[in-house]
């Protein structure tokens, strides 16, 4: 159970075991590594599929000839491996010509170049089969209130995506895109910050039914708020495309730690909510679960392929415990307990309004709030050490 296999449909980006160490303060501490070892390691490892930038798979500018190799090379090693490239995505943020952004520059000509840009990349999952094409926007936003006309920015970015929405159904390629929300750096302010942000963007779209999100743990941990709530809230509303998994430490730069080694809370909440957190038991959601971290510059290419490891490893024994937690007897009477299956009870009865319940004396004139002073507890505390006890291993 504990060996990953493809069927749990764990997913690596060529920029994370890919990651050189390179950081604002020092430069690379391994070496780039080669894509075919890369899709060779990770199906050893158990891995289903692989997600890439284009500037990952090949550099940027390019010739025509070395694109076209480094793909067939990729195609060739997909082929031999078995493994998937289930999403893609474009890099609108590494190059100087995108330091004001890509779908959001205050300069027109980059905008367009980065639309056809971003165009290439879906011809390119296409051609490779990768259903979802995630867009994290790190550059759309600013430093200084004046530098950027928001609204002007927010019109901006739905002209792009909405352009790309009418090129993917003219294709017929039946992508989907997922937004990837993200509070600040590398701007010091980005736009679509949270899943919230996303998800009220994404119903002003000519086609919102094309449009998803992509949470990333880290990114939601970095605004303060709390992650498995936002996915829950992105499930409700049948929007959750897509799923970047880390560690993160609260409030400070992106650590792109590896799932499981920072909030172990979150972590359990996170993978019991999509394994068995469906509204009558069983998975919550069916997509790749895919690690967006970066195994840390103070290790070699052994460390690589041991963080890499860890990840999927961590995310089976996360779903190992909370299996173990929901067949608990004790652990499903504090559920009862605390009321939770009530909460999907609709307040109102069916057929009722406001007159009905203005109507109902035991809404109002009846009901005893002050019988809710010192009694009628809810038992969350309890019910969160049955969590920790599970966590750890003690029942």
């Amino acid at each position: 159970m504990l060996t990953p296999t493809p069927q749990d449909r764990f997913s690596f980006g060529l920029w994370t075991v890919g990651y050189t160490g390179s950081d604002p303060f020092g430069g690379p501490t391994r070496p780039t590594l080669d894509v075919v070892h890369v899709v060779e390691k990770l199906a050893e490892l158990g891995a289903y599929g692989l997600t890439f930038h284009d500037d990952d798979l090949f550099a940027f500018g390019a010739a025509e000839s070395e694109r076209r190799e480094q793909i067939d090379r990729l195609k060739q090693a997909l082929a031999d491996t078995g493994l998937v490239v289930p999403m893609v995505t474009t890099n609108l943020f590494s190059q100087p010509v995108f330091k004001d952004g890509g779908f959001t520059s205050n300069d027109r000509s980059v905008r367009r170049f980065a639309l056809r840009k971003v165009i290439r990349q879906i011809d390119l999952a296409a051609e490779l089969g990768a259903e979802t094409l995630v867009m994290w926007g790190g550059r759309e936003g600013a430093e200084y209130d004046h530098a950027k006309d928001i609204r002007a920015a927010i019109e901006r970015y739905r002209e792009a995506v909405n352009l790309l929405a009418e090129y993917v159904t003219d294709r017929g390629y039946g992508m989907r895109f997922a937004i990837e929300p993200k509070p600040n750096e590398p701007r010091g302010d980005i736009l679509l910050p949270t899943v919230g942000h996303a998800l009220a963007f994404i119903q002003t779209l000519e086609r919102p039914e094309l449009f998803g999100v992509n949470p990333e743990f880290g990114h939601e941990q970095m605004t303060g708020l709390n992650f498995v709530a936002a996915i829950q809230q992105a499930l409700e509303a049948g929007k959750l495309f897509h799923i970047d998994l880390n560690g993160q430490r609260g409030i400070k730069y992106d650590q792109d730690l590896v799932f499981g080694h920072a909030d172990l809370y979150q972590a359990f909440a996170l993978v019991d909510l999509l394994e068995f957190g469906g509204a009558g038991g069983g998975r919550a959601y069916e997509g790749p679960r895919h690690f967006d971290y970066k195994p840390s510059r103070t290790e070699d290419e052994t460390g690589v392929w041991d963080s890499a490891a860890a990840n999927m490893r961590n995310y089976l024994l996360l779903k190992e415990r909370a299996a173990a937690f929901r067949a608990d007897p004790e652990v499903q009477r504090a559920l009862s307990d605390a009321q939770v299956d009530e909460l999907r009870e609709p307040t109102l009865s069916a057929g009722e309004g406001h007159e009905q319940l203005l109507a109902d004396a035991s809404s109002w004139e009846s009901f005893d709030a002050g019988a809710h002073f010192g009694a009628h507890g809810y038992g969350f505390v309890r019910l969160q050490q049955l969590v920790t006890e599970h966590l750890l291993g003690a029942r």
